[in-house]
């Protein structure tokens, strides 16, 4: 009870000093307990009563303190939140008094009730707090953020495990076998910044800017030293997820917020409609020459996979349009926004790691080159599929996209997202011929974009649904070798064909299917998590059985044994 001196209470060295120095002990404790006992005369002739049916007076006094612990912490939250002038006064006051036998667990609550209440928490109190591991473990949130803001270095170990799990949950949805096609941008933006992770980091940056700022210098260097773009999923989440929260001291500061919202909606639409195509543009272009740094957190915001997702589906969509209504590229205004959107986004870590804060300039061959020329082969993949319907016309044979298109991915980084989601398309409309036409290509995208975790992830989603075109060679030959295989040395690649092959594997040829196990056995310097995805692989195809096949039903009837009728001659 290391602290009721302060406050005139006698405590356990008073206790002590008069047992050591009194003649009856008995007598001095019964005489502590009625000085420093309830001082209640209707209560003592009740004590002895609690006697007789063995209820110790410790519990007795401990129920009484929670119960006026408990009253008084809710007193104090009524008070905090009261339209009281002098509330904060009072608290204080109350603080100033109670604060001594904070380290009391029974009266503790108490005092943290009243430290998690005031705006303004003095430096004295917020130090002693620091230094004590256990103070620091209760104190609330509210509290550990005055102390966060002054110490960045503490606040980084705070965020750092949370930061870790969202990463780690990232990778989950992208690796895991465990459902065939739900691809990994199927959840709603709502619905993902309800993660624990989003909702604990909002929770501790609170209204405090100054925090804010410091969890987004976090994602910015993470992001710079590791080139991981969930990093930007994060950034736009935590803002979207304080926008939900009315956090206003925040949203009103942050430039990014109007744009953010403006793609969090498209990015649940699923689309960019001209709209908001309109609204995006006015963003970009009302930036100010004096506060083109803006572009950094806005590049960040666009590199999010999610808004990539978002854009470049948008711009299928667009071309699409564009072949119905036999309008160029270069003509659509939505399509050179989609452009300059995909540019900010794939050159975020550059420009920010440059600190050159411009957009970038857009290449003129792009509209009036490579897009056309992907317009082309869409529109002879629409007639492809009308011929097919005509008994007579010979089938079409596979030729390589044309040289343009295969310089313009090797080089460009929008081609190659372009490129990628021309393919996702084909793909996922199981468009076998087109697939086997540009899947191998994409192993010459620009920068190995095509080996990114979120596209092969969309891309395998899509195959899987497609495993009786496994049973062919063509399709094999296209997939493992010309675009899986070449990449194999890296885990990623590795554990996506895990995936793949773990749904379709029952349609692949023993001998192919005998080879791709080999190709994937995982060695020492593979993660715990190949080995494990491999050794439960290997156990589901020892233990496969194919379905016996559904015995044709005999019809139990009496006309079973009547003949049939001889034809009547013509």
């Amino acid at each position: 009870m290391a602290g009721l001196e302060d406050l005139g209470i006698p405590g356990g060295d008073y206790l002590q000093e008069s047992l050591t120095n009194c003649s009856d002990p008995l007598q001095a404790i019964e005489e502590f307990q009625t000085e420093n006992g309830i001082l209640l005369p209707s209560l003592r002739p009740a004590l002895p009563f609690l006697d007789l049916h063995e209820f110790k007076r410790l519990d007795f006094h401990n129920s009484v303190l929670e119960e006026l612990r408990d009253k008084l912490v809710h007193r104090i939250s009524e008070l905090a939140n009261s339209d009281d002038e002098k509330r904060f006064e009072k608290l204080e006051s109350l603080l100033t008094k109670s604060f001594p036998v904070v380290k009391v667990k029974t009266l503790r609550p108490v005092v943290m009730a009243l430290l998690k209440h005031l705006p303004k928490i003095e430096e004295d109190y917020l130090r002693k707090i620091l230094d004590d591991k256990e103070l620091y473990a209760e104190a609330a949130t509210e509290v550990k953020r005055q102390i966060w803001q002054d110490n960045q270095a503490l606040f980084g170990d705070e965020v750092s495990p949370l930061l870790s799990q969202y990463i780690k949950e990232k990778e989950n949805a992208l690796f895991g076998h465990e459902h065939a096609t739900l691809t990994f941008f199927l959840p709603s933006p709502r619905a993902r910044r309800q993660s624990e992770v989003v909702q604990k980091l909002s929770h501790m940056v609170g209204k405090n800017v100054k925090l804010y700022d410091m969890v987004l210098q976090f994602l910015r260097t993470l992001f710079l030293r590791t080139r991981n773009t969930h990093y930007c999923t994060l950034r736009a989440e935590l803002l979207m997820a304080l926008h939900d929260h009315e956090v206003n001291e925040i949203c009103a500061l942050d430039p990014c917020h109007k744009f953010t919202w403006c793609v969090d909606a498209c990015i649940r639409d699923r689309f960019i409609d001209s709209k908001r195509s309109r609204e995006l543009q006015g963003f970009l272009d009302g930036i100010r020459k004096d506060h083109e740094f803006v572009l950094g957190d806005l590049s960040m915001i666009l590199c999010d996979p999610f808004a990539l997702n978002t854009v470049a589906l948008s711009m299928m969509k667009n071309l699409q349009h564009c072949v119905n209504n036999e309008v160029m590229p270069r003509d659509s205004n939505d399509i050179v926004l989609l452009v300059r959107m995909m540019a900010l986004g794939l050159g975020a870590w550059d420009m920010i790691d440059s600190q050159l804060f411009r957009e970038p300039k857009l290449d003129v061959p792009i509209f009036t080159k490579f897009l056309p020329n992907i317009l082309s082969m869409m529109v002879d993949d629409h007639t492809r599929s009308i011929c097919a319907r005509i008994p007579e016309e010979p089938q079409p044979t596979l030729k390589q996209p044309s040289e343009l298109y295969a310089t313009f991915i090797k080089g460009n980084s929008i081609a190659s997202l372009v490129a990628m989601y021309y393919t996702a398309q084909a793909c996922r409309s199981r468009d076998k011929f087109a697939l086997c036409q540009i899947l191998p290509t994409l192993i010459h995208c620009e920068n190995e974009r095509a080996s990114e975790d979120t596209f092969l992830h969309t891309i395998i989603s899509y195959l899987i649904p497609m495993a009786e075109d496994f049973t062919q060679e063509d399709m094999c030959v296209v997939v493992f070798d010309d675009f899986i295989l070449p990449s194999i040395s890296k885990e990623n690649m590795m554990r996506h064909l895990l995936r793949l092959l773990w749904h379709i594997h029952h349609k692949l040829p023993p001998a192919r299917l005998e080879a791709l196990m080999q190709a994937t056995a995982p060695n020492n310097e593979h993660s715990e998590a190949v080995h494990m995805t491999y050794q439960q692989l290997a156990d589901k195809i020892s233990s496969y059985e194919p379905s016996p096949a559904t015995p044709q039903e005999q019809l139990d009837s009496p006309l079973m044994s009547v003949p049939a009728p001889t034809p009547a001659p013509y």
